[in-house]
């Protein structure tokens, strides 16, 4: 091999891989590992990492050895290194993957002054013959690649990530570079504190992708929505990411019966399975690739133009990082994520049984990612202030690259608003989250609420005109504009900054974006008919149509207007343009009995639209129902038939009775019949039953929040919930 030693490293880029120009920061951090300084490199990804320990281990002497948690990521590594080498040997693997010819190879390679570049697995460099045998040779530097896996507040924190330290100086006094494409202030401490690199040499580049589009949809028909995306960007390469191996399965097969080249990745395929799957995705036999989070991590394809998150990850470190897998060229980049608040509840379910510690950790992780996804300020803008980065929304790259941004939400002045946060918090002494102050300050009286005595705060009860969700919205903006910050060691106790102490002491206009409300949605991401979703309807003329032709045929029939169709249901008409009865039954919420009931009228008015306004309507799809989902509708309307109490049917499917209610909700709304009287009898005098009933028919609305307050706290949500169900039963079906 040519020797390096001589070469400037212009000319060692140049010599090894071609290039005559360095990226970003590559050169600086180059050449402080030249210099022998522990360097801490935090790039995004795309932002070329790699090549700033892959050149300076090509042009010193000995080995360098790079610490990985990823086998594909090693693999991939390898095998682009050799392609730039006439010697195989440049870089080796040692991980559990290989056998024990194949580590004697290594071994000898290494000894011989062959291999420059040692991918190592942490649980393999902790391994004693493995630390004996690196001490007899020459390393020249340790690479710490994913560093953020040392800290606990890191997105995939990894416990031997912890004994690196003590491991690289049992081998070899070297200096150590840490790498990684995500870090807080908060991980970026811990790092460093961590492998003892207080006075490294810290290179940050920006974390602004300003090519990539950030959008958050609600989570209904997301099959449907998914399917629809990838056809209008056809022939492009995406990643969906789901979090469980099952539904990647599930959706992938979806895709295929959809005639999209489609391939499931995760960790419980074998290696053999798992590479042909990343082969495949990189000569572009498959379009898309429908993985967990494993997926990904090692795959250099420049070229991905969508990655879709069917769940919401778990901190914003995942979200960032995955997303940073599309448009690594610099060209389109699209970044679609699914939200729904049941997802959060999974995800929070995961958290349970877990040390206190880390399900504080996890808590205040997944608050972060409400907050993105609920935020109607720039996303962007929200991101970056999260890396601790502050961006212009006027001048700032990458402006109007957002949902949000590109279709701005409604705005109002908020001076008054904040200023009660900002009053209620120091009232406080400044020792609460914001789940605390939004209760105190609505006037709800919780555990905490009356164990710090916030019900005898003069602020209790100052701003019960708007909802927690209102108040939390207001915080999330001042946490932006940096009125407040968020304690990080407190697990996001709040803290009122210098601003704020400003704002508070010479209050000014502030003007803040009104939010809008996510729908809930049941396990397969059907929009739950009871609630509003939010995503407005693509067609507004359309929806005023639906609308008004509702209203009509509620007054004909002598129901009430929610009973026929909901307006979720009529937005995604709107939406989706069905002009037969078949279409319209794929709609959520309505269903083949509902679509034969009250459809013709519908499909003859959307039709005649289409026709009117020449809309080019969007490809009929072929989109299966899950099996899961149909099987467990079939266990449950059987357990009903043969008047099994309703705890007991939920406790059979491994669920609460709020979820069975979510359930039954989506059942009857979709047009089948159920009848829970026998249940309803036991739990419900005839009285209240005859009442609920009254209520329902003549309400405009079906929402559960309102009638609690028409019977003033009668009667509580779940016998409201089942009356509900009957009368959907009965009325609409």
């Amino acid at each position: 091999m040519t020797t390096a030693l001589d070469l400037t490293p212009r000319e060692a880029l140049k010599h090894f891989f071609g290039f005559t120009l360095f990226k970003g920061l590559q050169e600086p951090v180059v050449d402080a590992v030249l210099e022998g300084h522990d360097t801490f490199v935090i790039m995004p990804t795309g932002g070329g990492k790699s090549l700033c320990y892959q050149l300076p281990a090509l042009m010193l002497d000995g080995t360098a050895i790079v610490v990985s948690p990823l086998i594909a990521l090693m693999k991939n590594q390898v095998d682009a290194m050799r392609g730039f080498s006439s010697e195989d040997g440049v870089a080796h693997f040692i991980n559990s993957s290989l056998n024990k010819s194949e580590i004697a190879q290594v071994r000898s390679d290494i000894l011989a002054g062959k291999t420059k570049l040692l991918y190592v697995a942490p649980e393999s460099l902790n391994k004693d013959e493995n630390v004996e045998f690196l001490r007899g040779c020459q390393i020249s530097f340790v690479a710490i690649d994913e560093a953020h896996c040392i800290s606990e507040w890191g997105h995939d924190f990894r416990p031997e990530y912890r004994r690196l330290k003590t491991i690289i100086q049992q081998i070899a006094d070297v200096p150590i570079m840490a790498l990684t494409a995500t870090a807080t202030p908060k991980v970026q401490q811990d790092i460093q504190k961590n492998l003892g690199m207080t006075e490294a040499r810290l290179f940050k580049a920006s974390f602004n992708r300003p090519n990539l589009y950030y959008e958050v949809r609600p989570k209904a028909n997301v099959g449907k929505q998914i399917i629809q995306y990838i056809k209008a960007h056809e022939g492009k390469s995406g990643i969906i990411y789901c979090l469980s191996r099952k539904k990647t399965e599930e959706l992938a097969e979806l895709l295929v019966a959809n005639g999209i080249k489609a391939l499931p990745y995760h960790a419980g395929m074998d290696s053999h399975q798992r590479s042909s799957v990343q082969d495949k995705f990189l000569m572009q036999d498959v379009d898309v690739i429908v993985a967990t989070i494993a997926f990904g991590m090692g795959i250099d394809k420049p070229d991905v133009r969508f990655v879709i998150h069917h769940d919401i990850p778990k901190s914003l470190e995942s979200y960032y990082q995955e997303t940073g897998r599309a448009g690594r060229d610099g060209g389109e980049g699209n970044c679609v994520a699914f939200y729904s608040p049941k997802d959060i509840e999974k995800l929070e379910k995961f958290l349970q049984g877990k040390p206190v510690a880390e399900q504080e950790v996890g808590m205040q992780l997944l608050q972060e990612v409400i907050g993105y996804a609920e935020t109607s300020i720039s996303r962007r803008k929200y991101l970056l202030h999260y890396f601790g980065e502050e961006w212009d929304e006027v001048n700032g790259e990458g402006q109007g690259m957002d949902d949000n941004s590109r279709f701005p939400k409604e705005k109002f002045e908020g001076m008054e608003y904040v200023k009660l946060v900002l009053d209620s918090i120091d009232s406080f002494d400044q020792r609460h989250k914001a789940k605390f102050i939004c209760n105190v300050i609505c006037g709800i009286k919780d555990s905490e609420v009356t164990t710090y005595k916030g019900h005898q705060s003069k602020f209790f009860g100052e701003g019960k005109e708007e909802d927690e969700k209102f108040w939390n919205a207001v915080i999330r903006q001042m946490v932006v504009r940096g009125l407040l910050r968020k304690e990080v060691e407190t697990y996001g106790t709040l803290k009122i900054t210098s601003t704020g102490e400003a704002f508070r002491k010479k209050p000014e206009s502030f003007v803040l974006v009104k939010e809008v409300e996510i729908g809930e949605t049941d396990d397969d991401g059907e929009l739950l008919s009871h609630r509003s979703s939010g995503a407005g309807a693509a067609d507004e003329v359309l929806f005023g149509m639906l609308k008004e032709l509702r209203q009509k045929v509620a007054k004909d029939r002598k129901l009430p207007p929610y009973v026929i169709f909901s307006e979720p249901s009529l937005e995604e008409m709107a939406t989706q343009y069905p002009i037969t009865l078949d279409e319209l039954a794929q709609v959520g919420g309505v269903g083949k009995t509902k679509a034969a009931k009250f459809g013709p009228p519908f499909i003859a008015a959307i039709k005649k639209y289409v026709e009117d306004h020449e809309i080019e309507r969007a490809q009929d799809f072929v989109v299966k129902s899950a099996q899961s989902k149909s099987g467990r509708k079939v266990q449950i309307i059987q357990n009903i038939d043969k008047k099994i109490p309703l705890p007991d049917i939920a406790r059979g499917l491994g669920k609460t009775m709020t979820e069975l209610l979510d359930e039954l909700d989506a059942i009857v709304s979709s047009g089948t019949k159920i009848n829970i009287q026998y249940f309803i009898d036991e739990e419900i005098d005839e009285d209240s039953q005859s009442d609920i009933m009254e209520y329902f028919m003549q309400s405009e609305s079906d929402e559960i929040r309102e009638a609690e307050k028409y019977f003033d706290g009668d009667f509580e949500e779940e016998p409201l919930r089942l009356m509900r169900i009957k009368f959907m039963s009965e009325v609409a079906n």
